[in-house]
């Protein structure tokens, strides 16, 4: 019993490292996918973003990891910690498909909304900031949290590279213990118990929000 608790205690310590992955990949992924988005719908630079985004979406993301954390240093000639390398490619990843939920939730919107704001003379920036952004942030927040608790997952490609995450550390004690079930089953336990708080988090938000929008 006690060395059970000693496990669940050791894998347990990753879940630093993989809430620093999601965090930092989904900022990473909601200020660069709402670029492109908005980017894409003023028309600038369509080709390059939709090759970009076409890229991202249609290769595996452990290859997209080892190519940042691994090329890298040959690229532009700075060595990138586990770190950095994960919340980068996470981030750049997330970024293509936040971009695709993004037009979506701006297509959905009346196209009134738009010419109201340039008839009353608006500039860009205070649109999107105070308008657009906000009304599509409401109706895009399932999708939002379906990519929150997907990029929470794949975090744990993380362990191909030596990052002591949830994945690894249980890895680690079973080939120490020569079983592994139980130590899977423990990191499993915990990225299910962070799902349900991202779910949760996400229920109480939009509670909020139709609340405010009814009041």
């Amino acid at each position: 019993m006690e060395k059970l608790i000693q496990h669940i205690s050791f894998i347990g310590g990753g879940i630093l490292l993989t809430l620093q992955l999601l965090i930092g990949g989904i900022l990473i992924g909601l200020l660069f996918g709402a670029l492109l988005a908005i980017l894409r719908y003023n028309n600038i630079a369509n080709t390059v973003i939709n090759r970009f985004i076409s890229i991202i979406r249609g290769t595996p993301l452990i290859l997209q990891l080892s190519f940042v954390y691994f090329l890298a240093p040959i690229i532009i000639g700075i060595k990138l910690n586990i770190l950095v390398a994960g919340i980068l490619t996470f981030g750049l990843n997330s970024s293509a498909y936040i971009a695709e939920i993004l037009r979506s939730g701006i297509e959905s919107l009346s196209k009134g909304q738009f010419e109201a704001a340039k008839t009353l003379q608006i500039p860009n920036f205070y649109m999107w900031k105070d308008i657009i952004l906000p009304q599509v942030a409401r109706n895009i927040l399932p999708a939002m949290i379906n990519e929150v608790i997907g990029l929470l997952k794949e975090t744990a490609l993380i362990s191909t590279i030596g990052g002591m995450d949830l994945l690894r550390r249980a890895q680690v004690i079973a080939a120490e213990q020569f079983t592994y079930f139980i130590p899977l089953c423990i990191a499993g336990c915990y990225y299910y118990g962070l799902v349900l708080l991202i779910e949760y988090t996400g229920k109480k938000l939009e509670l909020r929000w139709n609340y405010a929008k009814h009041k």
